[in-house]
């Protein structure tokens, strides 16, 4: 017999995003470089022009490009969150 959440866990071994949520990622990029270091890290309009957390997600979940550069900066961040602490 085997564990559903074994099965869960091997279906996206190497996914790293796998179970966390865009508005998670939204969320912890905002607390941890606020919008206008996100403007300057990725200039698009949903973060220089009026940036909120709504619109923010609405834009990234139409725009494949966009919402690859937000996930690459949040793992190349969260790689680093805690080591100089």
């Amino acid at each position: 017999m085997t564990d559903s959440k074994n099965d869960t866990e091997r279906k996206h071994p190497k996914d790293p995003l796998h179970g966390i949520s865009l508005k998670e990622v939204m969320t912890q990029l905002k607390a941890s470089y606020g919008w206008e270091k996100l403007a300057e890290l990725i200039p698009i309009n949903c973060f220089k022009s009026n940036p909120s957390l709504k619109s923010s997600l609405t834009f990234l979940r139409k725009t494949p490009w966009a919402r690859a550069k937000v996930e690459t900066l949040y793992l190349k961040s969260k790689a680093n969150w805690g080591k100089y602490k």
